[in-house]
């Protein structure tokens, strides 16, 4: 009993889905005949109209685009113009402090106060210049990294492991952990 109901009911959701399908294209056969025509033109002149619309709003979106990359250009050559500004600010006192070293090693003949006064510029600028990164790193004594070292001759020395920084004839570098510039050093080697 309860299959023929469903069958029934399969039936008549069947019937009434035709029926709305019958019925639509009897609307839509209607809409031809009764200035079917018009309604094509009104359409092509709809879709014409979107079309332009969307064309134009290419255009300014293309033009909005080609501004805002000109304007990035503009805006990275500007920052790469002053961006050693605060750096360049930094040092500025230290420049001072040396011209003031010249000035006073001319007017006396105080060796150990001229000495000392560029100590203390010499360790401010190292500070200043680590708070932006670059550091000095060690060489001597280190096992040779051709990383962070470049050998310029090598030296028998029998106290020392082969392969080792003996000498450091220019100190090395490093900006952010990138080598800014290897330590100059003689190497060591064994007698042969």
């Amino acid at each position: 009993m309860d299959e023929t109901r469903k069958k029934e009911n399969m039936q008549n959701g069947d019937e009434q889905q035709n029926g709305k399908a019958q019925e639509e294209e009897t609307v839509a056969s209607g809409d031809m005949e009764n200035g079917g025509e018009e309604s094509v033109d009104e359409t092509i002149e709809k879709l014409k109209a979107e079309l332009e619309e969307c064309q134009d709003s290419r255009l300014r979106l293309a033009a909005e685009l080609e501004n805002f990359k000109k304007r990035m250009i503009r805006e990275k050559e500007e920052h790469m113009k002053y961006a050693l500004e605060s750096f360049a600010k930094e040092l500025l006192p230290f420049l001072d402090n040396l011209e003031r070293a010249i000035e006073s090693a001319r007017e006396t003949q105080d060796i150990e106060k001229l000495l000392e006064g560029l100590d203390l510029t010499l360790s401010g600028y190292f500070k200043t210049l680590e708070k932006f990164g670059l550091k000095m790193f060690a060489a001597e004594g280190k096992r040779f990294d051709p990383n962070f070292h470049e050998a310029l001759t090598t030296e028998v020395s029998p106290d020392v492991e082969e392969n080792t920084v003996i000498k450091e004839l220019l100190k090395g570098y490093t900006l952010h952990e990138k080598v800014l510039r290897p330590a100059m050093v003689v190497v060591s080697k064994k007698d042969a």
